[in-house]
């Protein structure tokens, strides 16, 4: 970290916080998500604070509860870094908003519809009366009738559905208007006077740029066009990663079979196997995995060779076919393994579901066919049952919690439970490779939802260099988007059909459970919670191309790394934002992480699922202290730096002096 720009970061921050106040909602999660935006007028418009997150210098942030920005927070990092280091940003695109309410526009942003006299009802501080934009990236309200302006900005990505509520015939106060369901755990509302005609034209803005892929439209990510000074389409080099965990090697190569998609369709181009393997061997294993997955490696023990792997389910049918291919496949993986003669193979679901799939033509591997292998279930419920708990879990926390029934509210939602088996799971991943020196192989029915969840958890538990804020990027590119998980279809990126059966929260729940693991190892993390949120948020926003599509191969075709930003561009250029203070570095790593996966352990991530209700928030300013952290903790490396020159100089310096004789003794 550069000591001087973190603490000239500390400083600038606190020499502007006492024209700008916070909500405290933004302070606990430190989300991007979380920007208050209040006193902008008081900054030169040249800077273009609009997003500004900045703690009040008494630690007294106002009570603007409802301030609803989902992507900002970059923007004042990128802007106080900036003015540290010397750079320009360019954020706007044709300069500072002209008139008070006016949206600040990104590189490539451009305004589609505006209307005034609009009234935001928020549910916990009443309604605002203000200006409503809709940009072709986001949806944009600022009061006019308060002192301090209240501002709401939300991309379009984070949308999921607009209905209109009232019609004609509607009479009352804020009775005619608009519904916004968003993906991010919260719904807005906002009120039209029916004279001003408005709400037409909002609705069908609305309706186009939250969902462009339905009306034939660009999502944003295209349009944009912001610059940053590192490039995170870097980040991953397949390759670079392999020879990282000591492959290729006497027992594993790295294979192109699959170079132009041909082989597997949701698969990476560059694969790593068994060195015996032939390409005739792995086209005849892909005709009995689903969607072709053949089972390829995905982590080393770089001292037992252990290893992890995944594929799909195999083909197996009511009938119970068998493939001499696929079972002597299986058998090269155990035997590359020559501290251990068996292999677990790990299946992600109730063994009842995996039962119903052989009616499909799918099932599991029968431990008959396959030699000294021992499959276990690991009982994690499937998209469709994960995607419920989630909307229970939003009718609790949002908008308004019942104080009598939250433990029960929280119990009833199974979110908890079914975060607990997803990390069990990950956890016996983890015994069997380090403590068994055993060999892995997990699937669950495609090998694209809990089957990335369980390997990427295990791999953050056995490998530190995941840990990193880098490494968790790799990790992120190499097990969730190299290798197939349908982002597309699990979000819905700019599509209208938000009942969709495919749509899931099977990311999100990766997410919580890495946040529960630094809950249990605050030490072992380069990163914080805030870097997780800012991952979550740009999931939905459609900003940067890295979520885009359903496979690599769909990215291909659509040059996305040569069209769209990177995530990674933009958090890699301001890196020291999502750096956690308390991370142990070096030598003091614990190599191995187990948490314990008990519901006496789990809890509830509020900082991200309740960040939107007032109820639930912390009142210290989260970011702030952790800024101050890392500039406490920078000056206490120093001083050890400086001691351990010290001393290491009186001990040359003692070195260097012959010792004094002793005086004679006189009898």
């Amino acid at each position: 970290m550069d000591r001087k720009s973190a603490s000239d970061l500390l400083n600038v921050e606190n020499s502007h916080s006492k024209h700008a106040s916070t909500d405290s909602l933004a302070s606990d999660s430190k989300s991007s998500s979380l920007n208050s935006k209040l006193g902008q007028e008081s900054y030169p418009a040249s800077m273009n604070f609009s997003h500004l997150q900045v703690s009040s210098s008494k630690g007294s942030p106002s009570k603007s509860y409802c301030s609803s920005s989902s992507t900002s927070t970059e923007n004042v990092v990128s802007t106080l870094e900036s003015k540290v280091k010397g750079k320009q940003v360019n954020v706007t695109e044709s300069g500072p908003p002209s008139r008070p309410d006016d949206p600040p526009l990104l590189p490539g942003e451009k305004v589609q519809g505006m209307a005034r006299e609009v009234t935001y009802l928020c549910p916990y501080s009443g309604p605002a009366r203000g200006t409503l934009s809709v940009t072709n990236y986001k949806l944009y309200f600022r009061s006019m009738d308060r002192e301090t302006p209240y501002v709401v900005d939300v991309p379009l990505g984070v949308v999921s559905r607009i209905e209109k509520v009232g019609g004609a015939s509607s009479r009352g106060e804020n009775s005619y208007g608009i519904e916004v369901f968003c993906k991010d755990m919260r719904n807005l509302r906002f009120a039209h006077k029916q004279e001003n005609h408005s709400r037409r034209n909002v609705f069908e803005k609305l309706q186009q740029f939250a969902f462009p892929l339905s009306h034939k439209l660009p999502l944003f990510a295209f349009e944009y066009t912001e610059s940053f000074s590192e490039n995170g389409w870097t980040v991953h080099e397949p390759i670079a990663e392999l020879k990282r965990m000591g492959v290729p090697n006497d027992m594993w190569k790295i294979s192109k079979l699959n170079e132009s998609h041909e082989v597997c369709d949701s698969y990476p181009s560059v694969w790593a196997v068994p060195a015996a393997a032939t390409d005739e061997d792995l086209r005849a294993v892909a005709q009995f995995r689903s969607r072709g997955r053949v089972p390829v490696l995905s982590w080393i023990h770089q001292e037992s060779q252990a290893t992890i792997s995944r594929c799909s389910q195999p083909l197996v049918g009511v009938s119970g076919k068998r493939s001499t291919a696929d079972e002597r496949y299986i058998q090269l993986i155990m035997d590359a393994n020559a501290q251990s003669h068996k292999l677990f193979i790990m299946d992600a679901r109730p063994s009842a579901n995996a039962i119903a799939n052989k009616a499909k033509g799918g099932g599991y591997e029968s431990e008959d066919a396959y030699q000294n292998a021992e499959l276990v279930f690991l009982d994690i419920h499937n998209i469709h049952v994960m995607r419920e708990s989630l909307r229970k879990l939003k009718e609790l926390c949002f908008p308004n919690i019942e104080e009598s029934r939250w433990l029960s509210g929280l119990e009833s939602t199974f979110w908890l439970k079914h975060i607990k088996c997803i990390l069990a799971g990950a956890v016996r991943i983890v015994d069997k490779v380090e403590n068994h020196k055993t060999s892995v192989l997990v699937h669950c029915s495609d090998g694209w939802d809990r089957t990335a969840q369980l390997t990427a958890l295990a791999m953050l538990m056995l490998d530190p260099y995941y840990r990193t804020i880098r490494g968790f990027e790799v990790l992120i590119e190499k097990e969730w988007l190299s290798f197939g998980h349908k982002f597309q279809q699990r979000i819905g990126h700019g599509d209208d059909h938000h009942s969709d059966a495919d749509r899931s929260p099977v990311f999100l729940q990766f997410i919580d459970c890495v946040w529960q693991i630094t809950q249990q190892y605050p030490n072992a993390f380069e990163f914080n919670d805030y870097f997780l949120i800012t991952i979550l948020d740009h999931l939905y926003s459609c900003r940067f191309g890295t979520f885009l599509f359903n496979s690599e191969r769909e990215r291909v075709a659509e040059s996305v790394k040569q069209r769209t930003v990177s995530l990674w561009s933009f958090t890699n250029s301001t890196i020291d934002a999502y750096r956690n203070p308390l991370y142990w570095a070096g030598g003091m790593q614990q190599q191995v992480l187990v948490p314990v996966a008990s519901m006496r352990h789990i809890k509830l991530w509020k900082g991200h699922y309740c960040r939107w209700n007032p109820s639930m928030r912390s009142q210290d300013p989260i970011c702030q202290r952790t800024r101050e952290l890392l500039v406490l903790k920078d000056q206490l490396e120093r001083q050890v730096e400086e001691c351990r020159r010290e001393l290491q100089a009186r001990v040359a310096r003692n070195v260097a002096t012959p010792p004094r004789l002793a005086s004679p003794t006189h009898s």
